[in-house]
Protein backbone atom coordinates (compact mmCIF):
# COMPACT_ATOMS: atom_id res chain seq x y z
CA UNK A 1 0.00 0.00 0.00
CA UNK A 2 1.20 3.36 -1.09
CA UNK A 3 2.21 5.54 2.55
CA UNK A 4 -0.28 8.14 2.94
CA UNK A 5 0.86 11.53 1.84
CA UNK A 6 0.75 14.55 4.93
CA UNK A 7 -1.87 16.42 3.08
CA UNK A 8 -4.07 12.67 3.38
CA UNK A 9 -4.03 12.59 7.12
CA UNK A 10 -4.53 16.09 7.55
CA UNK A 11 -7.88 15.54 5.72
CA UNK A 12 -8.75 13.11 7.83
CA UNK A 13 -7.84 14.82 11.02
CA UNK A 14 -9.85 18.12 9.68
CA UNK A 15 -12.65 15.27 9.51
CA UNK A 16 -13.01 13.75 13.03
CA UNK A 17 -12.78 16.97 14.49
CA UNK A 18 -15.64 18.17 12.65
CA UNK A 19 -17.34 14.87 14.06
CA UNK A 20 -16.06 15.10 16.96
CA UNK A 21 -17.78 18.84 17.65
CA UNK A 22 -21.58 17.93 16.03
CA UNK A 23 -21.48 15.25 18.66
CA UNK A 24 -20.72 17.65 21.35
CA UNK A 25 -22.91 19.68 20.14
CA UNK A 26 -25.55 17.04 19.83
CA UNK A 27 -25.37 16.23 23.28
CA UNK A 28 -25.44 19.42 24.60
CA UNK A 29 -28.72 19.75 22.70
CA UNK A 30 -30.43 17.53 24.20
CA UNK A 31 -28.95 18.39 28.23
CA UNK A 32 -30.65 21.99 27.41
CA UNK A 33 -33.89 20.25 26.25
CA UNK A 34 -34.31 18.07 29.42
CA UNK A 35 -33.33 20.44 32.13
CA UNK A 36 -35.73 22.47 30.21
CA UNK A 37 -38.67 20.15 30.87
CA UNK A 38 -40.78 20.11 33.61
CA UNK A 39 -39.75 17.82 36.55
CA UNK A 40 -42.63 14.76 36.62
CA UNK A 41 -44.55 14.71 39.74
CA UNK A 42 -46.24 11.78 41.26
CA UNK A 43 -50.20 11.54 41.02
CA UNK A 44 -51.55 12.35 44.11
CA UNK A 45 -54.08 10.90 45.58
CA UNK A 46 -57.87 12.77 45.48
CA UNK A 47 -58.84 14.71 48.16
CA UNK A 48 -61.08 13.65 50.89
CA UNK A 49 -64.23 16.09 50.27
CA UNK A 50 -65.77 15.25 53.58
CA UNK A 51 -62.45 15.89 55.24
CA UNK A 52 -61.86 18.73 53.59
CA UNK A 53 -65.21 20.52 54.42
CA UNK A 54 -64.84 18.81 58.33
CA UNK A 55 -61.49 20.75 58.82
CA UNK A 56 -62.97 24.01 57.76
CA UNK A 57 -66.41 24.07 59.12
CA UNK A 58 -66.33 21.37 62.59
CA UNK A 59 -62.37 20.81 63.47
CA UNK A 60 -62.59 24.04 65.49
CA UNK A 61 -64.80 22.36 68.14
CA UNK A 62 -63.83 18.53 67.67
CA UNK A 63 -60.69 18.45 66.72
CA UNK A 64 -58.36 17.70 63.74
CA UNK A 65 -58.70 14.06 64.10
CA UNK A 66 -62.49 14.27 65.03
CA UNK A 67 -61.18 13.19 68.80
CA UNK A 68 -62.47 15.83 70.51
CA UNK A 69 -61.16 19.47 72.19
CA UNK A 70 -62.24 21.64 74.82
CA UNK A 71 -64.90 23.19 73.09
CA UNK A 72 -66.41 19.86 71.71
CA UNK A 73 -66.78 16.60 72.57
CA UNK A 74 -65.08 13.54 70.51
CA UNK A 75 -67.05 11.92 67.22
CA UNK A 76 -64.59 9.00 67.41
CA UNK A 77 -67.25 6.32 67.89
CA UNK A 78 -70.27 8.35 66.84
CA UNK A 79 -71.25 6.59 64.01
CA UNK A 80 -72.78 7.96 60.51
CA UNK A 81 -76.48 7.36 61.87
CA UNK A 82 -75.51 10.09 64.84
CA UNK A 83 -73.91 12.75 62.07
CA UNK A 84 -76.83 12.24 59.69
CA UNK A 85 -79.54 13.44 62.24
CA UNK A 86 -77.28 16.10 64.16
CA UNK A 87 -76.47 17.75 59.77
CA UNK A 88 -79.97 16.77 58.40
CA UNK A 89 -81.96 18.34 60.94
CA UNK A 90 -79.88 21.70 61.30
CA UNK A 91 -78.60 20.81 64.73
CA UNK A 92 -75.18 21.24 63.85
CA UNK A 93 -72.88 23.34 63.50
CA UNK A 94 -73.94 25.28 66.51
CA UNK A 95 -73.78 29.11 66.25
CA UNK A 96 -71.71 28.84 69.49
CA UNK A 97 -70.47 26.30 71.89
CA UNK A 98 -73.07 27.94 74.72
CA UNK A 99 -76.13 27.34 71.98
CA UNK A 100 -78.39 25.33 72.76
CA UNK A 101 -78.89 22.71 69.42
CA UNK A 102 -82.47 23.14 67.94
CA UNK A 103 -83.91 21.82 64.57
CA UNK A 104 -83.43 24.07 61.81
CA UNK A 105 -82.43 24.46 58.08
CA UNK A 106 -79.19 22.39 57.40
CA UNK A 107 -76.43 24.01 56.75
CA UNK A 108 -75.00 22.06 54.01
CA UNK A 109 -76.58 20.92 50.81
CA UNK A 110 -77.24 17.05 51.05
CA UNK A 111 -74.29 16.22 48.94
CA UNK A 112 -71.80 17.80 51.59
CA UNK A 113 -73.76 16.15 54.04
CA UNK A 114 -73.22 12.89 53.02
CA UNK A 115 -69.54 13.59 52.97
CA UNK A 116 -69.63 14.62 56.33
CA UNK A 117 -71.38 11.37 57.07
CA UNK A 118 -68.67 9.50 55.95
CA UNK A 119 -65.99 11.38 57.09
CA UNK A 120 -67.29 10.56 60.94
CA UNK A 121 -68.16 6.97 59.51
CA UNK A 122 -64.53 6.56 59.26
CA UNK A 123 -63.37 7.62 62.54
CA UNK A 124 -64.99 4.33 63.51
CA UNK A 125 -67.67 2.97 65.26
CA UNK A 126 -71.23 3.89 66.26
CA UNK A 127 -74.48 2.52 64.39
CA UNK A 128 -75.11 3.47 60.74
CA UNK A 129 -77.97 5.05 59.17
CA UNK A 130 -80.61 2.95 59.85
CA UNK A 131 -82.13 0.88 56.61
CA UNK A 132 -86.18 1.20 56.92
CA UNK A 133 -87.97 -1.01 55.29
CA UNK A 134 -92.08 -1.22 55.01
CA UNK A 135 -93.82 -0.87 57.91
CA UNK A 136 -97.17 -1.80 59.85
CA UNK A 137 -98.37 1.66 61.77
CA UNK A 138 -100.92 -0.66 63.28
CA UNK A 139 -98.34 -2.85 64.62
CA UNK A 140 -96.14 0.25 65.66
CA UNK A 141 -98.57 1.61 68.21
CA UNK A 142 -97.56 -0.86 70.70
CA UNK A 143 -93.79 0.13 70.57
CA UNK A 144 -94.62 4.11 70.43
CA UNK A 145 -96.56 4.08 73.62
CA UNK A 146 -94.52 1.26 75.44
CA UNK A 147 -90.80 3.83 74.50
CA UNK A 148 -91.91 7.19 73.35
CA UNK A 149 -95.49 8.59 74.26
CA UNK A 150 -94.72 9.52 78.28
CA UNK A 151 -92.06 11.83 76.47
CA UNK A 152 -93.62 12.94 73.04
CA UNK A 153 -97.35 12.80 74.23
CA UNK A 154 -99.29 9.99 72.58
CA UNK A 155 -100.11 12.64 69.43
CA UNK A 156 -96.68 13.43 69.04
CA UNK A 157 -96.97 16.71 69.28
CA UNK A 158 -94.31 17.04 72.15
CA UNK A 159 -94.60 17.83 75.99
CA UNK A 160 -92.28 19.43 78.68
CA UNK A 161 -90.58 17.05 80.98
CA UNK A 162 -88.95 18.05 84.01
CA UNK A 163 -85.69 20.18 84.64
CA UNK A 164 -86.90 22.56 81.58
CA UNK A 165 -86.49 20.15 79.04
CA UNK A 166 -88.73 20.10 75.96
CA UNK A 167 -89.40 17.10 73.93
CA UNK A 168 -90.15 17.89 70.22
CA UNK A 169 -93.05 17.50 68.48
CA UNK A 170 -92.11 14.87 65.61
CA UNK A 171 -94.01 15.55 62.75
CA UNK A 172 -90.79 17.69 61.39
CA UNK A 173 -88.81 14.53 61.05
CA UNK A 174 -88.49 12.16 58.38
CA UNK A 175 -88.79 8.68 58.45
CA UNK A 176 -85.33 8.19 58.64
CA UNK A 177 -85.02 11.14 60.85
CA UNK A 178 -86.95 9.24 63.26
CA UNK A 179 -85.39 5.98 63.27
CA UNK A 180 -81.54 8.03 63.59
CA UNK A 181 -83.18 9.41 67.04
CA UNK A 182 -84.25 6.01 67.79
CA UNK A 183 -80.99 4.52 67.62
CA UNK A 184 -78.51 7.36 68.30
CA UNK A 185 -80.61 9.07 70.99
CA UNK A 186 -79.81 12.67 70.82
CA UNK A 187 -79.83 15.02 73.56
CA UNK A 188 -81.73 13.87 76.47
CA UNK A 189 -83.21 10.70 74.67
CA UNK A 190 -82.64 7.83 75.33
CA UNK A 191 -80.79 5.53 73.61
CA UNK A 192 -82.71 2.33 71.73
CA UNK A 193 -81.01 -0.33 71.26
CA UNK A 194 -82.06 -3.52 68.88
CA UNK A 195 -82.20 -5.44 72.25
CA UNK A 196 -85.22 -2.95 72.46
CA UNK A 197 -87.06 -2.04 69.88
CA UNK A 198 -85.42 -4.16 66.67
CA UNK A 199 -85.40 -3.31 63.44
CA UNK A 200 -88.96 -4.55 62.61
CA UNK A 201 -90.15 -2.89 65.25
CA UNK A 202 -88.59 0.05 64.39
CA UNK A 203 -90.30 0.21 60.88
CA UNK A 204 -93.61 -0.35 61.95
CA UNK A 205 -92.82 2.59 64.85
CA UNK A 206 -91.78 5.02 61.80
CA UNK A 207 -94.60 4.38 60.11
CA UNK A 208 -96.81 4.63 63.26
CA UNK A 209 -95.07 8.09 63.43
CA UNK A 210 -95.96 9.20 60.05
CA UNK A 211 -99.34 8.36 60.59
CA UNK A 212 -99.86 10.74 63.55
CA UNK A 213 -98.40 13.31 61.12
CA UNK A 214 -101.62 12.54 58.85
CA UNK A 215 -104.41 12.38 61.74
CA UNK A 216 -107.89 14.11 61.06
CA UNK A 217 -109.13 15.63 63.54
CA UNK A 218 -112.56 14.23 63.90
CA UNK A 219 -113.70 15.69 67.38
CA UNK A 220 -113.73 19.38 65.67
CA UNK A 221 -111.47 22.09 66.75
CA UNK A 222 -107.66 20.35 67.00
CA UNK A 223 -106.47 22.12 69.83
CA UNK A 224 -103.23 22.10 68.41
CA UNK A 225 -103.91 18.15 69.23
CA UNK A 226 -101.96 18.42 73.00
CA UNK A 227 -104.20 15.23 73.87
CA UNK A 228 -107.21 15.04 76.45
CA UNK A 229 -106.12 16.56 79.26
CA UNK A 230 -105.06 19.74 77.99
CA UNK A 231 -108.82 19.92 76.23
CA UNK A 232 -109.94 18.67 79.52
CA UNK A 233 -107.89 22.16 80.83
CA UNK A 234 -109.48 24.23 78.53
CA UNK A 235 -113.10 23.15 79.09
CA UNK A 236 -112.81 23.86 83.12
CA UNK A 237 -111.17 27.15 82.91
CA UNK A 238 -112.48 28.60 79.87
CA UNK A 239 -115.80 27.12 78.91
CA UNK A 240 -117.05 26.61 82.16
CA UNK A 241 -116.37 30.21 83.41
CA UNK A 242 -118.31 31.76 80.45
CA UNK A 243 -121.57 29.35 81.11
CA UNK A 244 -121.52 30.57 84.72
CA UNK A 245 -121.74 34.45 82.88
CA UNK A 246 -124.08 33.66 80.74
CA UNK A 247 -125.82 32.01 83.03
CA UNK A 248 -125.29 35.27 85.88
CA UNK A 249 -126.59 37.74 82.82
CA UNK A 250 -129.20 35.79 82.22
CA UNK A 251 -130.51 35.37 86.11
CA UNK A 252 -130.15 39.37 86.40
CA UNK A 253 -133.08 39.77 83.27
CA UNK A 254 -135.44 37.43 84.83
CA UNK A 255 -138.34 39.55 86.55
Amino acid sequence: MAARTPRSLAALLLLAAVLTGAALVQLGTRGTAAADSPPVVAAQPPADPGRELFLRNCAWCHGQDGAGSQYGPSLVGVGEASADFQLGTGRMPLASEQADPQRGEPAFSPAEIDALVGYVGSLGGGPPVPQLGPGDPVSGRDPYVRNCASCHSSTGTGSVLPGGRHAPDLFAASPTQVAEAVRVGPGQMPQFSQHVVDDRELDDLVAYVQQLGTEQNRGGAALERIGPVAEGFVAFFVAIPLLLIVIRLLGRKAP
